[in-house]
């Protein structure tokens, strides 16, 4: 048999044709056609709830379809799972990790094989592969102590291990600095030219297909809008398709993954418009911080140090931005300012007054409002009513004489959906009938009606559509303006640079450095995310890196 990746270069190497697939009620795949054709990369590009990891799946093994059909190197196949998918070729590296961290990096890389193999051979494989393709993995390294960039290289490595000349790469830039996004690119680049693999880019970010993909195809709601080649496509026609409407670049660049775009604004001072901190005042004069956090320690919950001498200050009227990988401390600083992790060490203020953030409700008590950064997980009930939600935390305000009144939970429940403008059925109906959106709204006007001083954002748009995210960010921006300090917590690049005015970057639990917006170089910023500078912030903090 010929090798694949040379018979028949005008076969495709992959043809799905008519793909549909649904779960229940929602249609997540609705008769999509896809060709990948061998030494080019095709973009996938659609919103979240597209459809394009569903599409992905289905030819990975991991989905089945309920109609359509695949063809591989021209031959008509079924694959009904991953081992089938490898047979043929196909290999996928996820957008979420599937890593052991207690094995080391070879041990991770050949996790699932059979039989007896050589461990010497197995460490120098993995060298090999990582030196071919400048990935800079050390085979002996123990994945817990590796951050989230080169935890992605060993799921490129455990892809490339088994040598698919087929390959799928879900969001793959969603943990990985603006360095390491770039080098990654170089890799695909490498595997397409000289290997004459097949790619498939599924992402939602402008910038990253107009930059690295050869052709790509536009999902919206479950169906493909549109194809073309990315030579002959620009930000607007692609933002157009992918969300349906004329779309303002400049207003909505966080949203569509327009980093330079948003970084221009930036440079230029669009957008920063948040009055001038007034806030409390010490005894010799100097502006007290709304939220100050200094020099704190707090361990998580698997007992690992995960805020290490963290040290910030959030002014009120404005938005402190802290960008990071994710899996530097994001989850523990959120946390801890919910009441729900305890400080080790430091000090943690609002308006000048001490808090114990580990005391139950000590830190909402003090004026801090949080939108967690998983609503299912820790910002609501699904079950639950939209006016349950919206009062889930204070019970007494819908009390009379402390007896709980349906009647006015349901008359201050109506006041907020129409001030928040929440798309829902009235205050009775179940919280999981709701779209992410307006969940998302449902956890922002609670926490907003009890009027604090700081509002925690942790990643206040993940899995909203366009138009979700320029409303929340709209009213981030409000809630700034109406005096409270807003810290936003960030994995979304784009988003940091747009909202905040001032940008704080996290590292291994520790702030290593801190720009104005204005003054945001993004190689700077790109270096900072990867831990240049962390050296030095730990000489400041008296602690080693």
């Amino acid at each position: 048999m010929a090798d694949r990746r040379t018979a028949g270069t005008d076969v495709p190497a992959v043809q799905l044709t008519s793909i549909s697939k649904s779960f229940g009620a929602i249609v997540a795949c609705d008769r999509v056609d896809l060709t990948l054709h061998r030494g080019r990369i095709h973009g996938i590009l659609g919103e979240n709830g597209a459809g394009k990891s569903t599409l992905m799946k289905v030819l990975i093994g991991l989905v089945l379809p309920d109609r359509g059909t695949i063809d591989v190197d021209g031959e008509r196949c079924q694959i009904r799972d991953p081992q089938d998918a490898a047979g043929r070729g196909i290999g996928m590296v996820h957008q979420h990790f599937s890593l052991v961290e207690p094995l080391t990096v070879w041990e991770n890389v050949m996790l699932g094989d059979t039989g007896p193999f050589d461990a010497t051979a197995a460490r120098r494989r993995v060298a090999e592969i990582s030196e071919r393709y400048g990935l800079g993995v050390d085979p002996g390294a123990k994945v817990g102590d590796l951050s989230a960039g080169v935890r992605q290289r060993v799921e490129i490595i455990k892809c490339l291990r088994r040598d698919p000349s087929i390959l799928i790469f879900d969001e793959p830039t969603s943990v990985l600095t603006p360095g390491e996004s770039e080098r990654l690119f170089d890799v695909l680049r490498l595997a397409v030219r000289e290997e004459n693999r097949a790619v498939a880019l599924v992402s939602h970010k402008l910038d990253e297909i107009l930059h690295a993909t050869d052709e790509v195809t536009i999902m919206r709601a479950g169906a493909v809008v549109k194809r073309m080649e990315t030579a002959d496509a620009d930000a607007p026609l692609l933002a157009r398709a992918m969300v349906g409407r004329e779309v303002s670049l400049r207003s909505e660049a966080s949203a569509l993954g327009l980093i330079e775009t948003v970084a221009e604004s930036a440079a230029d001072g669009e957008d920063s418009h948040h009055g001038e901190p007034e806030g409390v005042e010490d005894d010799s004069g100097t502006r007290v911080p709304a939220l100050r956090l200094r020099d704190v320690v707090a361990r998580g919950l698997d007992g690992r140090v995960s805020l290490d001498g963290l040290s910030i200050d959030v002014f009120d009227s404005q938005i402190v931005g802290v960008a990071g990988v994710e899996g530097n401390g994001q989850t523990a600083l959120t946390d801890l300012l919910s009441s729900l992790l305890s400080a080790e060490a430091g000090v943690v203020e609002v308006d000048g007054v001490e808090v114990q953030p580990g005391r139950p409700g000590a830190m909402a008590g003090a004026g801090v409002a949080v939108i967690p950064e998983d609503r299912h997980a820790s910002g609501c009930v699904l079950d639950m009513t939209v006016a349950e939600n919206l009062f889930l935390v204070d019970i007494e305000r819908i009390s009379n004489r402390g007896i709980y009144d349906p009647a006015v939970m349901r008359r201050d429940a109506a006041r907020l959906i129409e001030d928040f403008e929440i798309q829902t059925a009235g205050p009775d109906a179940p919280f999981w009938s709701l779209s992410g959106g307006n969940q998302q709204r449902v956890v922002l006007a609670r926490e907003l009606s009890y009027s604090p001083k700081v509002l925690v954002a942790a990643q206040p748009t993940r899995g909203l559509d366009v138009g979700a995210i320029e409303w929340m960010t709209d009213r981030l921006r409000e809630v700034a303006d109406s005096g409270v300090g807003v810290l936003l917590i960030s994995s979304e690049l784009e988003e940091i640079l747009q909202l905040s005015d001032r940008v704080a970057v996290l590292f291994r639990g520790r702030i290593i450095g801190e720009m104005d917006r204005a003054d945001v170089d993004l190689e700077e910023l790109g270096l900072l995310l990867g831990g240049a500078g962390a050296a030095d912030a730990a000489q400041e903090a008296g602690v080693s890196a």
